[in-house]
């Protein structure tokens, strides 16, 4: 992680909420099919989950509902 070293541990929250939307319309928008926004959308719940591990923030919430799909 980048920032790693300049985030005060003792500030961070014990739980994060992250509402998860537009995955399919961006790639839609880039001309790309939705699984390639699903699939990106993939990579950065990996990273998100794998890097709040790592900062030791005990909860994780993620919001993905979509009423389009």
């Amino acid at each position: 992680m980048i920032l790693e070293e300049q985030i005060n541990k003792d500030n961070l929250p014990k739980h994060l909420a992250i509402i998860m939307d537009g995955n399919g319309r961006w790639a839609k928008q880039q001309g790309m099919l939705r699984a390639f926004g699903h699939e990106k959308g993939t990579k950065s719940v990996r990273e998100t989950v794998e890097n709040c591990a790592k900062l030791g923030i005990e909860n994780l919430t993620l919001y993905a509902f979509s009423t389009e799909n």
